[in-house]
């Protein structure tokens, strides 16, 4: 069986971009069957976060990356375009594929 891999969609608050980008996360990974499992939520429940992704906005991911928050990071910069979404989900699934 696959592995799951496991991603925070998160933004600085955890309330609108981040629930609007999972919803789209979510259409695109049920679309396209990517063995990916989403949840939401603020920049603040990273330090509890033990997942293998995070998915935000363009403008954190540098941050994010350079302190070693996160173990790896995904960033869309429109957060309704699902082509966007695949092409990055994709691209990460590829370079992380075990």
């Amino acid at each position: 069986m696959a592995r799951t891999y496991q991603a925070l969609v998160c933004c600085r608050a955890g309330i609108g971009s981040s629930m609007m980008l999972e919803a789209k996360c979510k259409q695109v990974i049920e679309e396209e069957g990517l063995p990916i499992k989403t949840r939401h939520g603020g920049i603040d429940q990273l330090s509890g976060f033990d997942g293998d992704l995070v998915i935000t906005m363009t403008d954190l991911v540098d941050a994010l990356v350079a302190d070693e928050r996160v173990p790896s990071a995904v960033g869309i910069s429109n957060i309704v375009d699902k082509d966007e979404i695949k092409q990055k989900l994709q691209a990460w699934l590829d370079e992380h594929a075990e």
